[in-house]
Order: structure tokens, then C-alpha cells, then sequence
């Protein structure tokens, strides 16, 4: 190669190199959908994977959805103590939180007017910081007796309606009257009531999801 080629050679590939880029591209944040909850969220007594959260993430994963679903569900939970979490559930700026809040709260009979002010509390909050949520309702067995059971159930709707968020009036809806749904206890799903309980929320979930 003669002196006046190699040097060309030499020029070019300066310019080669100071043309390409020093970093390399940034991989964007997958979005984060968490499930804020207690123990039907957390998935008790199951295997680890057989969650309600972890079948919505195979669901979400098989239509083809680009998603990170989050278990933040914590077995005794109240609604208090879903306003206690909340900062935690905050740092994971999630772009939806799926909040499953009250059974607890109903079933130790506290009073309905604090769990609505926490209930109020956990949606305002989230959306303040830019999540949508959808808002999962829950009833209590009849022997709770109707002057707390109507109370308790409508504090959902008027959360939902205050807030203009999703609801679905009944986590258990198309659940508990299938075999092999709930366990023993008669309160928490089985892996099968898993599987049902995230196929309840997609009506909900998938207007808020892109590709």
C-alpha cells in the first residue's frame, strides 16, 4: 500500500470511531404493575409462582403485554396498613397498582368509616403520583349481618365513583362457586382460584396496557 493510501486508511477509520457513540443505548424501564394487597394477594398457603399476581404475569406475557407485575401483597393486612406501605409501593413507580385492601378490616369488624378514610387515602395518594389503579371490592359471609355487610360493600363504590377508577365490585366473582377454587379455610384461593381471580381483573386492566 503506498504512504498517501495508508494514510487515507488511517483518516477513515479516525472518522469511524469518533463517529460511533461512547455509551451504549439505554434500555428502557419496563413498566410495573403492582398488586397492593394482603393475604389473598400474597398468595397464602400456595406454592411460590401460584399467586393471583404471578398468573396475571403469564397471562399479560402470553397476549404479548411488556409489563413487570409486582406481589406487594402482605398476608393480615388492613387498609391501614396498606396506608403504612405506601411510600414502598411509591419508590416503584408503578404505571398501575391493583389495590386489594379490606377483607381483613371486615372480617375483624372494625369500623367501616376508617376503612373507607384509609381506602380513600391508598387511591388519592397513587394517583397523585401519576398510577392508575383499579380498585378490587370484597363482601363478608352473611353472618356479619346487613346493617355492616351493605356498608362495608358500598364503601368500594363510592371510593371507585369519588375517585373515577375501575372497579371490580367482587374479587371472588365467577370464583367461589367453582370447585376447587378456594381451600379449605373457605377465604383464600387455590392456585385454580388464582388463575380465575387474574382472568377477573383483564377487563379491567388491559384498556390501561399498550404494547
Amino acid at each position: 500500500m503506498s504512504r498517501r493510501r495508508l494514510i487515507l486508511a488511517i483518516l477513515f477509520a479516525s472518522l469511524l470511531t469518533y463517529a460511533a457513540p461512547s455509551h451504549s443505548v439505554p434500555v428502557p424501564r419496563v413498566s410495573v404493575i403492582d398488586c397492593f394487597g394482603d393475604s389473598i394477594t400474597a398468595g397464602y398457603r400456595l406454592e411460590p409462582g401460584n399467586a393471583w399476581p404471578d398468573a396475571l404475569q403469564a397471562t399479560l406475557d402470553h397476549r404479548g403485554y411488556h409489563y413487570k407485575v409486582v406481589n406487594s401483597g402482605i398476608s393480615g393486612n388492613t387498609s391501614k396498613d396498606g396506608v403504612d406501605r405506601l411510600n414502598e409501593i411509591l419508590h416503584l413507580h408503578p404505571a398501575i397498582v391493583i389495590v386489594e385492601f379490606g377483607g381483613n378490616d371486615g372480617l375483624r369488624g372494625l369500623p367501616i368509616a376508617d376503612t373507607r378514610r384509609n381506602l380513600d387515602t391508598i387511591v388519592a395518594t397513587l394517583l397523585h403520583s401519576g398510577s392508575k389503579v383499579i380498585l378490587a371490592g370484597i363482601t363478608l359471609p352473611p353472618n356479619y349481618g346487613s346493617d355492616y355487610i351493605k356498608p362495608f360493600d358500598e364503601t368500594y363504590r363510592l371510593i371507585a365513583a369519588k375517585y373515577h377508577v375501575p372497579l371490580l365490585p367482587m374479587l371472588y366473582a365467577n370464583v367461589y362457586t367453582v370447585p376447587g377454587a378456594i381451600q379449605q379455610d373457605g377465604i383464600h384461593p387455590t392456585a385454580k382460584g388464582a388463575q380465575l381471580l387474574a382472568d377477573n381483573f383483564l377487563p379491567l386492566l388491559l384498556p390501561l396496557l399498550h404494547k
